[in-house]
């Protein structure tokens, strides 16, 4: 295969999904407001036809390089735009009754959210530092759009001001990191850095310090703690829709990025990579410590969800720390598993407010199990499985992450994620104890569209079969990640 034809068959999904975006961003203009729904589905064929050519990929299991070994295609690409599209098309379906209704039904939702799976798919093929950065920008520049998707509230608008400002400082501490590297090692390439940081750049203090600017751009980026300022206002100022998305399918696109620049770049050198396994155990405790507790003091449901989000990261991240393979394939289960639940959790929050009154305060979700029983059955096992309480999958995330840890001799870290996961419990229970056993709340589903109830229904029974099968996933991340 020539060269040429080798770049376009890596790139392919991404060639798909700029082509399908240009298409339905020129259709919709033509369409008057009433006819929105054909953008939704052409939007949800567009996602449903990238899954059937990532699926019938014959090229799995392969790693592949292309654009001069700027772009990657193997196991932990492949795997990670597959989630991507699928979670990104959830969103979509949960999404349309909830915009319909409050008139904010606009092609510019769609178009936004494609282009910011299209930033997360080059994300997760980027081989290059500088492809990296650009796969980051397009995702970053889609999400400040779409919380400010809602023109008309003030408070949308303030979040997405706040987001805009912190990210673009977070992108510039990223850049700048990125040059001080390519200063140190002359290589922008990934799979050049190990060879090109000797000895004796593993000790430059140019080095060090490009690091750590790698390491705080990453970790906003993931949300995690000191850096995570603007995940509670944003979630909250945000339209519900629009929290659904940025509390999912961007933490694919920030583990992607972890994975290639700290683990495939600088993960083999030991002078370099206990560095930044130190500065991750030091934020993945943070991250715990302030999330869980954080979350306990709220009583706005998508601010606990934003605190809750960060306790999380921590112990994604917790997986980078262990320092082995089965710590990555652990931070990479972990990371499949949470984006499940929190479409489940953020996509919940959708339904119930897709009436037209926002669902936003635990007052709301008092005495939902008389109303709704379906509804908060599927909730109380979403919290169930975010507590970590076997046999659902977010038990199994847990314990391959602690259990990494563990392996790798980092015992006390597996104590401060143990603990934390205890503290975390509370307010998981708290929004079961509010829906079973208390009254005097409004919300309630009826009048929620059967695709929309349909798709809440196996989204929580993904999170039962991952319990009772975690094998199955386990192999697939395991598979990713041994190539790195």
């Amino acid at each position: 295969m020539n060269p040429l034809a080798l770049d376009l068959v890596t790139a392919w999904p991404e060639i798909i999904l700029s082509g399908g975006l240009c298409l339905v961003l020129l259709v919709d203009m033509f369409l008057k407001d009433s006819h929105r729904d054909f953008t939704y589905l052409l939007t949800i064929l567009l996602l449903a036809g990238m899954a059937w050519v990532l699926l019938g990929d014959g090229n799995a299991g392969q790693t592949t390089l292309a654009f001069g070994g700027s772009y990657i295609s193997d196991p932990l690409a492949r795997v990670l735009k597959l989630f991507a599209v699928a979670i990104v098309a959830t969103v979509f379906l949960y999404s349309r009754p909830y915009l319909r209704v409050r008139g904010l039904h606009h092609g510019e939702f769609y178009v936004l959210g494609l282009f910011g799976l299209l930033g997360i798919l080059v994300l997760a093929s980027s081989y290059s530092l500088l492809v990296s950065y650009l796969g980051l920008e397009i995702l970053s520049l889609s999400l400040y759009a779409m919380v400010a998707f809602n023109r008309d509230s003030p408070v949308a608008a303030e979040a997405a001001m706040k987001y805009f400002v912190l990210g673009a400082i977070a992108s510039g501490t990223l850049l700048y990191g990125m040059s001080l590297v390519y200063g140190v090692t002359g290589t922008l390439n990934i799979g050049d850095l190990q060879a090109s940081i000797g000895s004796g750049e593993a000790a430059s203090p140019s080095l060090w310090v490009g690091l750590a600017f790698l390491v705080a751009g990453i970790a906003f980026k993931f949300g995690a703690v000191p850096f995570h300022m603007w995940a509670p206002d944003v979630y909250e100022g945000a339209p519900t829709a629009v929290t659904l998305y940025v509390g999912t399918a961007p933490k694919l696109g920030a583990l992607a990025l972890a994975i290639r620049i700290l683990v495939e770049g600088l993960g083999q050198q030991p002078a370099v990579s206990d560095l930044w396994q130190l500065m991750l155990a030091a934020l993945a405790v943070l991250s715990l410590v302030l999330g869980n507790v954080a979350a306990i003091a709220q009583t706005n449901v998508k601010r606990m969800l934003a605190y809750s989000t960060i306790a999380h990261v921590g112990f994604i991240l917790l997986g980078f720390v262990a320092g082995s393979p089965e710590g990555v394939q652990a931070a990479l289960f972990y990371t499949l598993v949470y984006v499940i639940m929190a479409t489940g959790s953020f996509g919940f929050l959708v339904v119930l407010s897709s009436r037209g009154e926002d669902v936003e305060n635990l007052d709301d979700l008092r005495g939902l199990w008389q109303r709704s029983p379906w509804f908060a059955l599927m909730m109380v096992l979403l919290m169930v499985s975010m507590i970590g309480v076997p046999p659902l999958a977010g038990f199994y995330a847990k314990w391959w992450v602690l259990s990494a840890l563990l392996g790798s001799g980092n015992v006390a870290l597996a104590v401060v994620g143990l603990v934390a996961s205890v503290i975390g419990a509370y307010y998981y229970l708290r929004v079961i104890r509010l829906m079973l056993f208390d009254d005097g709340g409004q919300a309630h589903a009826g009048g929620v569209p059967l695709d929309v109830r349909v798709v809440l229904s196996v989204n929580v029974l993904l999170l039962v079969l991952i319990g009772l099968l975690p094998d199955r996933l386990l192999e697939l991340c395991a598979r990713a990640a041994a190539l790195i």
